[in-house]
């Protein structure tokens, strides 16, 4: 029930002064005990809140689900385990959970894609996982995505064989570990915005990550922003704001 709504029947003494509170208040947050979850968020920023799913019970994550559902709105799950995923309650039939990210989506309302995509590209199957948190990521707020996976630079001829498609993109999510040099490649070739995602794949040099993040941030290709390791979500839900300027 919208606000307008609430003080109309507020008005025509349906409802008294507390309960028109409490509805008003609802679309703006709702306190479930263990969460107040933001209803108001994708009004004020263009997108609704996500869920992070780890740390949170299987009870808890169904009580969030639920009320976000209730309220209208889509809801995106991440890191949230397989063994958690099974003994979560009242799920929709619409739900989709992908085992190899971790992400649960329940889409109830569609969203309309923009004209232009978001590119999606992998160093190594080994980045795989982080690759398609991103892309799930950026598909679940409408977005049309191309995926283009295992082109590193230590073949770099299967990334320049996806080069015209590449430059079709709005913007470029890029994501490699090991020493982390491919947004700099692809920085080079494209006039796009490249979002740069250093996993923790990696010998032990590498330092889970580090090293990957660390050659990211000093890049010398320009227009390159940089996220944390292994954060797929934090770059599908960039590219997705920039997608959508």
């Amino acid at each position: 029930m919208s606000v307008e709504d609430v003080l109309e029947k507020y008005k025509a003494g349906e409802v008294d002064l507390t309960e028109a509170i409490e509805k008003i208040q609802s679309n703006y947050f709702q306190d479930l005990g263990h969460t107040v979850v933001d209803h108001n968020r994708e009004q004020r920023t263009g997108s609704g809140e996500v869920v992070f799913g780890s740390g949170k019970t299987a009870e808890q994550i169904s009580d969030i689900i639920s009320a976000m559902l209730d309220h209208g709105s889509n809801v995106l799950v991440t890191r949230i385990e397989a063994d958690k995923y099974k003994a979560l309650t009242g799920l929709p039939t619409f739900s989709t959970y992908d085992a190899a990210t971790a992400m649960l989506s329940c889409v109830q309302t569609k969203i309309p894609p923009p004209e232009t995509s978001i590119a999606i590209v992998s160093a190594g199957t080994s980045d795989m996982k982080v690759a398609e948190e991103a892309a799930i990521t950026a598909e679940f707020f409408g977005n049309r995505v191309l995926r283009v996976y295992d082109v590193g630079v230590a073949g770099l001829h299967r990334l320049l064989a996806r080069l015209d498609e590449l430059r079709q993109a709005r913007v470029l999510v890029v994501v490699a570990g090991m020493e982390g040099a491919l947004p700099s490649v692809v920085g080079g070739l494209v006039d796009k915005p490249v979002i740069a995602v250093p996993t923790s794949v990696g010998y032990g040099a590498a330092f889970d990550g580090m090293a990957a993040l660390l050659g990211m941030l000093t890049s010398c290709a320009s227009g390159i922003s940089v996220v944390n390791i292994d954060n797929g979500f934090g770059a599908g839900f960039l590219a997705n704001s920039i997608n959508r300027l």
